[in-house]
């Protein structure tokens, strides 16, 4: 299954009508496909604030067969109705044959418990597939009463009725990880490096706030990487012609080669997802003469530029940051944004202001022996993880106040 192609064995019910509690007037549905879902409906449920839950950008990782069964990603996406078929909840959800596109790694509960006998897959993943971005997974309808518990239970009874060894809820908002917490979902803490915005004019207001050397270092990175005759563009979605998203996906496979990773996402993805969310695509490419050789890929938010997929076919002194890093503090300055979250892994970001920020994870697990050992695995690494992110937050660049 490596490079996460394999077809998901499972050919699940795509309806289940219990409701953990008995209630007869609501039902839970899963669909195949965010289609089977109004878009006007789930998106008062998802809002607008995060780009990722957005039934555009699922729909176009459907369309463009990123997200799939062939690649074993299966919709199954969860719907909460009442009686009347109001939508009172939702949750982006894909049944899984394999481990990859997820960020946050279980392949070593799979090893265990297939070793002891078990069968770990299929499991039923909530989740943005191939985003290691951080937003609500449990999106509930504003000013219905609806307790984001009742969908937290039914999940979890989903996928014991499916006869899957797991639920997973990847990436969640901190109420969300303790609403499920509650639920009695087991807890895992992550760490990523985001940029925040401290009301902050221009970039130079920002290297202000640094120690000296750090703000020196980063300016001659900066320096460095614009000395090289590379030409700087920021486009939003339709400004971004079909021969940039073009130029962009090789990029992507460039970085894909280089980290022996999998292109998850087809080349029909990236000029689906400028047609459909238009200007919350940012596209930071790097031109050298007529043609480009590096891009970054963003989206934009309420309040905050999420970075994702970046690529290069040049090699010139710190591109990747430039691109990656330091024009997405330009462009949220710009636009008064909040923050900028650069993605999974790279302690190399907190030198150049990112500072460390937990993620959060929750896990069901149907069988009570695994459950317990990733119970005790997962409290252990709870506590490791805040001890680490105590040390990161000490090389953290700002000027000590006072």
């Amino acid at each position: 299954m490596a490079g996460g192609k394999a077809p998901c064995p499972l050919e699940a019910n795509p309806y289940i009508s219990s409701m953990p509690d008995g209630t007869p007037t609501l039902s839970l549905t899963l669909h195949r496909s965010i289609h089977e879902l109004p878009a006007t409906d789930w998106e008062r449920c998802a809002g607008t604030a995060n780009p990722f839950v957005s039934h555009a950008f699922l729909a176009a990782l459907e369309d463009s067969a990123s997200a799939s069964p062939r690649t074993g990603w299966l919709p199954q996406h969860a719907a909460v109705r009442d009686a009347e078929g109001r939508l009172l909840a939702c949750a982006p959800a894909y049944v899984k044959s394999h481990s990859y596109g997820e960020y946050v790694f279980d392949h070593g509960w799979a090893r265990a418990f297939e070793q002891a006998g078990g069968r770990y897959y299929p499991k039923l993943q909530i989740a943005v597939p191939f985003s290691p971005v951080p937003g609500p997974r449990l999106l509930i309808a504003p000013d219905t009463g609806t307790d984001p518990s009742l969908l937290a239970h039914a999940l979890a009874r989903a996928a014991g009725e499916m006869e899957l060894s797991s639920a997973h809820v990847t990436f969640c908002t901190a109420s969300e990880y303790a609403t499920l917490g509650e639920a009695g979902w087991l807890q895992r803490l992550g760490v990523q490096y985001h940029w925040y915005n401290r009301n902050y004019a221009t970039f130079d207001d920002f290297l202000a706030a640094l120690a000296s050397r750090k703000r020196k270092s980063i300016r001659r990175e900066r320096r460095d990487a614009q000395s090289t005759g590379l030409e700087f563009r920021t486009l939003r979605g339709p400004e971004i012609t079909r021969a940039q998203w073009k130029s962009f996906y090789r990029f992507y496979l460039s970085t894909v080669d280089r980290k022996w990773g999998s292109a998850y996402l087809t080349e029909r993805f990236f000029p689906m997802l400028g047609e459909r969310l238009g200007d919350r695509v940012v596209l930071m490419l790097a031109y050298e003469g007529s043609e480009p050789v590096a891009g970054a890929l963003n989206l934009m938010g309420a309040d905050a530029l999420y970075g994702r997929n970046w690529g290069t076919l040049a090699d010139h002194p710190f591109l990747h940051f430039e691109l990656c890093y330091y024009r997405a503090i330009d462009f949220a300055i710009e636009q008064g944004l909040a923050r900028v979250e650069a993605g999974a892994q790279g302690e190399h970001k907190i030198q150049r202001g990112y500072v460390p920020t937990e993620t959060y994870s929750a896990h069901w697990i149907g069988n009570r022996a695994l459950r317990q050992a990733i119970a005790h695995y997962l409290e252990q690494e709870r506590e490791v993880r805040r001890q680490e992110m105590a040390e990161l937050a000490a090389y953290a660049p700002f000027r000590e106040e006072g």
